[in-house]
């Protein structure tokens, strides 16, 4: 559904002609924003399945240590997200 809203987006962006050089910094920072956004979102979808597994792992006499690798490593795609935006 997302996909689908998304390239409807884009197909109504790219019908239109680009009139000004403002427009064009508008475009830039709308997709910079829908980028990090979409980003954040996963991370946080990844983080919800991932945080309770883990939690259930140390409740059990599991190591700390791997349940706080598990947690941290979906923040790495927020990191490439925001990479994106810088760029």
């Amino acid at each position: 559904m997302a996909l689908t809203a998304i390239t409807m987006i884009a197909s109504v962006v790219t019908a239109q002609e680009v009139d000004n050089s403002s427009t064009v910094d508008a475009y830039k920072y709308i997709g910079a924003g829908i980028a990090l956004g979409l980003c954040g979102i996963g991370t946080g979808y990844s983080q919800s399945q991932i945080g309770a597994a883990a939690v259930g792992m140390v409740a059990e006499g599991g190591n700390f240590g791997r349940a706080l690798l598990f947690t941290v490593l979906p923040e790495t795609i927020v990191l490439f997200g925001l990479l994106a935006f810088f760029l």
